[in-house]
């Protein structure tokens, strides 16, 4: 069996025999050489077109091609259930948005504005009589929570926005381009 898989190999070019004589000879076999490593995180090459959050779960996903990349903890407004509907509710809006533009200069460090409100949100704050509120967005912390680093996440402390670690936005901001989807499922 194993001469067949020798010479299989060998005519197919992944295995070379070279020999100089009848009992002696060496067997090379060819690698494939990574030229990237696949491995990713804050010291690799992390890239993404989508982001999915699931406030139950307090989490956000970063995708590339429909694969789950990344995921982070997240802390959310200050009333995690339901969608929002007004200003001043505290609740993360749900639905299907846009990154529609990066901020570096935020008082949350970094951040990624999403693109809230859409048509049905408006609508609806039209129909009850309310602003709908805007500023949703993706971001680290603000100084005075700069040294809780991960331990913000115990409590839910936005009015609205989903927050991750300083660290963890500058990862997301490098991988996340403009205009990446970004939905937001209870």
């Amino acid at each position: 069996m194993l001469h067949l898989l020798l010479a299989a190999a060998v005519s197919t070019g992944s295995v070379s025999a070279t020999s100089r004589d009848t009992t002696l000879a060496t067997l090379t076999v060819a690698t494939p050489t990574v030229r990237r490593t696949p491995i990713v995180g804050v010291k690799g090459i992390l890239t993404a077109d989508s982001i999915v959050v699931e406030k139950a779960k307090h989490t956000l996903t970063l995708y590339l091609a429909g694969f789950p990349v990344r995921t982070y903890g997240v802390a959310l407004g200050k009333e995690p259930t339901g969608d929002k509907v007004r200003i001043g509710d505290n609740r993360t809006p749900e639905g299907l948005f846009r990154i529609d533009f990066k901020n570096p200069q935020s008082k949350y460090h970094m951040a990624l504005h999403i693109s809230y409100p859409d048509a049905a949100h408006i609508q609806r704050a039209r129909a009850l009589g309310v602003a709908t509120g805007g500023d949703i967005m993706i971001h680290g912390l603000p100084p005075a929570f700069k040294d809780y680093g991960a331990a913000h996440r115990e409590t839910d402390w936005t009015e609205g926005c989903i927050a991750v670690t300083d660290q963890e936005i500058e990862e997301i901001w490098r991988a996340v381009p403009q205009g990446a989807p970004i939905q937001i499922k209870p």
